[in-house]
């Protein structure tokens, strides 16, 4: 790679880093000025005054709050995030598995939704401004119209209740069968994709139509070519960058806006728990989780940055 191309890469991760660190920040700011005293949730109202004292002075709340700011930053640093108050147990060794299972759920609805939004872009591209094109553009923001929410609860109840088809709690565990962990996702995939398929589909039409004004576009008509070949041999190649944005911000969304769907299939991922442990006010936890969604959803980002980065060819071959 070309000198300027190697220098905006480190400018992204340079300040993908720095938002990192500026997100750790407002969690740990945000997590702190929450109401309520941490030491007498943990020992309930019936604690005297000397108990909820020595818990404070174990737990350092005591100390200022830079101090515990980087007392948590360094224990991030070193893979340490902290004990869960509630359990008492290991908040990484328990995020493991749950990041995992997240991971699995996106990933699930990632290889659906996004080689089905591409390729419904390229049919709208082919016949745009025809009845495809608007059945397909208008499916789309139908399904977007609707709440992650409503969509769950309508396919539970006729999907699962009414036709039987797949379970409505989307019961996960390890050493379950590939087949039997596919079946039990399926709703929770559906849903997402629903939810992600229209931006993605009017995305990739809209850069695909942006292209198709260019000169060499209509070099390739004058060669005959069809016009499916121009679009999917001159035209994708070239709006390749935008796409590429696109379906990493949703890819990104699958991973860190999974909350709603895996409270209601009662998934085990990490936003099912995100939200029990927001219940309990257990506090180190809420500071992992949303530390943990947001280095992921800035890692996606950085990614996407560097893949329309190195796909411009200004940029790569600088004259």
């Amino acid at each position: 790679m070309s000198t300027p191309v190697l220098k905006l890469v480190a400018q992204r991760i340079a300040m993908g880093v720095l938002l990192l660190l500026a997100v750790s920040v407002l969690i740990f700011v945000g997590t702190q000025i929450l109401p309520g005293d941490v030491a007498q949730s943990i020992l309930g109202q019936s604690a005297t005054p000397q108990a909820l004292e020595n818990l404070r002075r174990d737990m350092g709340l005591n100390d200022p709050a830079y101090i515990r700011y980087f007392r948590w930053l360094g224990g991030i640093l070193t893979g340490d995030l902290g004990t869960a108050l509630s359990s008492g147990q290991d908040i990484a060794t328990s995020l493991k598995d749950r990041l995992w299972n997240t991971l699995f759920l996106a990933s699930a609805a990632a290889v659906v939704s996004v080689p089905l939004a591409i390729g419904l872009g390229l049919l709208a591209v082919r016949y745009r401004n025809g009845p495809v094109d608007k059945i397909i553009s208008g499916l789309g923001l139908a399904s977007t119209s609707l709440p992650e929410f409503f969509t769950g609860y309508l396919l539970i109840y006729f999907v699962a209740v009414q036709l039987q088809w797949f379970p409505s709690v989307s019961t996960v565990y390890e050493g379950m069968p590939f087949g039997e962990r596919l079946s039990a996702i399926a709703l929770p995939v559906t849903v997402l994709t629903l939810v992600v398929l229209a931006h993605m589909m009017r995305m990739t039409r809209a850069a695909i139509l942006n292209v198709m004004q260019s000169a060499y576009i209509e070099t390739a008509e004058l060669k005959g070519l069809t016009p499916f070949q121009i679009i999917t041999r001159h035209a994708f190649p070239n709006a390749i960058a935008p796409i590429v944005n696109v379906v990493m911000l949703n890819l990104a969304f699958l991973i860190v806006g999974v909350v709603v769907v895996e409270v209601i299939f009662v998934y085990p991922g990490m936003g099912q728990y995100l939200v029990d442990h927001v219940a309990k006010r257990d506090v180190p936890v809420v500071q992992a989780c949303g530390l943990v969604f947001a280095a992921v959803y800035v890692s996606l980002n950085i990614v996407a940055d560097i893949v329309a980065i190195v796909s411009n060819p200004r940029l790569r071959h600088p004259k």
